[in-house]
């Protein structure tokens, strides 16, 4: 095949589904066979040349007059509207390579049988050299390379695999979260899962992390209320008052210089699961180096501009799509999750995996499910007062078990239990 069209199609329409997918390709303009696409390819190379996000609108207004020769908005469009993932770019991009790859051969082939002497023989097996590797995806590993990097690694370890949480328990039977991991923390409404996660994402940027929050509930202005009630130790509900003291507004003014020191990104616009993948792609391919965290509050208010059936084939595609970015970019991903009312209907009120609403593949994406649990929130009489259980019901390379962690409720933290009684922390539980 000397050209594909439906590859190159597919590349094009890949890119106007999601743009920032465009730094990773490795075509160019030349690469393509349809005048019309390598037009609009073009066009996106200068879009993002400008810095500005590839989309259809942004494509459209870089085309101009030229937006009529390619089939006009309509047909970018329908090349966005044809791509069910972006799963298989490097797939499509490969097809394209070759293809260009079998095309210049052919060209070379019928030059040099123009004129075949010896220097045109010679000239052709040097550009066919230079040809050779175009649209080859690069070879995997043996088994034996995986086997020395393995023994390289037990010789001279890294210094850590996982990015600590600050929980001892936690980071022990976990070793931090890790990454390219989905880790699903799931909990019934006000159990306190949104501030377990604000606990764990404080964690991160205190161990010079970078930590990305997507509230699709809250508005940065009170997650950031409820940071301050946890660094500073100051009661939640005195937001709703402002009737703050003396002594909460120096704590208060103390944490905010806290926070306001570190790498801390709150996104509260982003609805969709292109919206939300798109920002996350866009913040580590700028910052490579850093260390960066992800956190999703929470599955259930994500939508998806794909058609669906039953909601829960759209929540499972939700989570594959975020299980792969993680996977591709090597960063952990925490994502938040309802419980189903089923729960509270049992006796033994603690979850299970059956429990996750509209589960579809949630338990086979996940490398990680963490419940929450707290005896106190069913039983006010409970010996357990202010213990939340962390149930690890899955963890692809580790332990499962129960983990228990003081939480103080009125200021949102989460503290070991052999520090519930530290001076430091100016609390008693």
């Amino acid at each position: 095949m000397i050209n594909n069209i439906h590859a190159e199609q597919a590349v094009i329409g890949t890119i106007l589904f999601e743009g920032t997918l465009f730094d990773s390709l490795i075509v160019s303009p030349e690469h393509f066979y349809d005048p019309r696409l390598k037009l609009i390819f073009n066009s996106m190379q200068e879009v993002s040349r400008k810095e500005q996000a590839i989309n259809i609108v942004t494509v459209t207004s870089e085309l101009g007059d030229d937006i009529n020769q390619v089939g006009g908005v309509t047909y970018l469009t329908q090349l966005a509207e044809s791509i069910p993932s972006t799963e298989a770019l490097k797939n499509y991009e490969h097809l394209v390579l070759e293809a260009y790859r079998n095309r210049k051969s052919k060209e070379m082939a019928l030059r040099y049988a123009e004129n075949p002497d010896d220097e045109s023989l010679e000239l052709l097996v040097k550009e066919l050299e230079g040809l050779k590797d175009i649209g080859v995806q690069q070879q995997e590993k043996t088994t034996y390379e995986h086997l020395q990097e393995i023994a390289l690694k037990m010789m001279d370890p890294p210094e850590e695999s996982g990015f600590l949480t600050g929980y001892s328990d936690f980071d022990h039977m976990t070793g931090g979260t890790q990454p390219s991991d989905l880790i699903i923390i799931a909990a019934r409404p006000s159990v306190g899962k949104t501030a377990f996660a604000l606990n764990i994402g404080a964690g991160h940027c205190k161990h010079e992390g970078t930590t990305h929050i997507f509230s699709l509930e809250m508005g940065t202005e009170q997650l950031l209320q409820r940071m301050i009630s946890s660094e500073a130790n100051v009661d939640g509900q005195k937001w709703r008052s402002m009737n703050f003291s003396t002594e909460d507004y120096e704590k208060a003014t103390h944490a905010i210089g806290t926070i306001s020191s570190w790498k801390l990104n709150i996104h509260e616009n982003a609805t969709t699961i292109n919206d939300i993948k798109a920002k996350i792609r866009k913040a580590v391919t700028r910052n490579p180096e850093e260390k960066h965290l992800v956190i999703i509050d929470y599955l259930q208010l994500i939508r998806t501009t794909g058609r669906y059936e039953r909601r829960d084939l759209e929540v499972g595609s939700i989570t594959r799509d975020l299980k792969l970015l993680a996977k591709d970019l090597k960063i952990p991903i925490v994502l938040l999750s309802q419980l189903s009312r089923s729960v509270e209907s049992r006796m033994d009120k603690r979850p299970m995996m059956s429990d996750l609403r509209e589960s579809g593949n949630i338990e086979q994406d996940a490398d990680v499910v963490g419940f929450l649990y707290r005896d106190d929130y069913y039983n006010k009489e409970s010996e357990k007062q202010n213990i939340i259980e962390i149930i690890l019901s899955k963890q692809r390379n580790g332990p499962t078990g129960t983990i228990e962690l003081a939480f103080l409720k009125e200021y949102g933290k989460f503290l070991d239990l052999d520090r519930r009684y530290s001076g430091q922390e100016g609390v008693m539980v």
